[in-house]
C-alpha cells in the first residue's frame, strides 16, 4: 500500500509495543500471545518488527521506620537493605524469563525497563515515556469480589493507557487464580 510517495511504515519509525510482565504465567501467556500475533503480523507484511519492551514494576517496599512493627518484629536498615535485594533479584529472574521467551523470535529487538511503583501507575507511565504504540498484558481472571476487593491493574491501564491496551486472556478458562468468590 502506497501512502503519498511512499510505503507505509516505510520512512515512520519502528512500533513499540509495552508488554507488563510478572512472575504470572497469564503475563508469560501475554507475551507469546504478542510474539505470535503482533510480531508475526508485521513481519509477514514485510514490515520491521516493533521493538517489544518488557516491563516489570516492582513493588515499593512498604515504608517501615527502623522500629517494632505490629506484630512484635523489629525491622532493621540490614531486614529492608534485604527485602529490596530480593525485591531486585526477583525482578531480574522475571525479566530473564521473559528475554528467553523472546529468542524464539529472531530479529525482535527487546527492551527492559523496571521500575518501583504501584503496577497501576507505573505501567500508564512506562508505555508513554516509551512512545508506546500498543501495551499487551495478561489477565488474572479473577472474579468480581477479587476484582472488587483488590482492584483490576488491566482495567485500569485500558481507562488510562493514551495508546490502545490489548488484554489477553489464557485459552479456554485455563486461569491459575484463586477459585471465584
Amino acid at each position: 500500500m502506497e501512502v503519498a510517495g511512499g510505503v507505509v511504515g516505510a520512512s515512520s519509525p519502528p512500533r513499540r509495543v509495552v508488554v507488563p510482565v510478572d512472575e504470572s504465567e497469564e503475563s508469560m501467556h501475554a507475551l507469546s500471545w504478542c510474539l505470535s500475533n503482533v510480531v508475526s503480523a508485521a513481519r509477514a507484511a514485510a514490515a520491521a518488527p516493533p521493538a517489544v519492551v518488557l516491563f516489570h514494576a516492582r513493588s515499593p517496599r512498604p515504608f517501615y521506620c527502623p522500629a517494632v512493627d505490629g506484630a512484635g518484629y523489629l525491622l532493621t536498615q540490614q531486614v529492608m537493605d534485604s527485602m529490596d535485594q530480593y525485591m531486585a533479584s526477583a525482578a531480574d529472574t522475571v525479566v530473564t524469563k521473559a528475554k528467553s521467551i523472546c529468542t524464539a523470535f529472531p530479529g525482535v529487538r527487546v527492551e527492559t525497563c523496571v521500575e518501583k511503583g504501584d503496577p497501576r501507575d507505573v505501567i500508564c507511565g512506562a508505555a508513554e515515556k516509551a512512545g508506546a504504540d500498543m501495551v499487551v498484558m495478561g489477565s488474572h481472571g479473577y472474579g468480581f469480589l477479587q476484582r472488587a476487593l483488590l482492584g483490576s491493574v488491566s482495567n485500569h491501564c485500558v481507562q488510562n493507557c493514551k495508546c490502545p491496551v490489548v488484554v489477553v486472556k489464557r485459552p479456554g478458562g485455563e486461569h491459575q487464580a484463586a477459585p471465584r468468590i
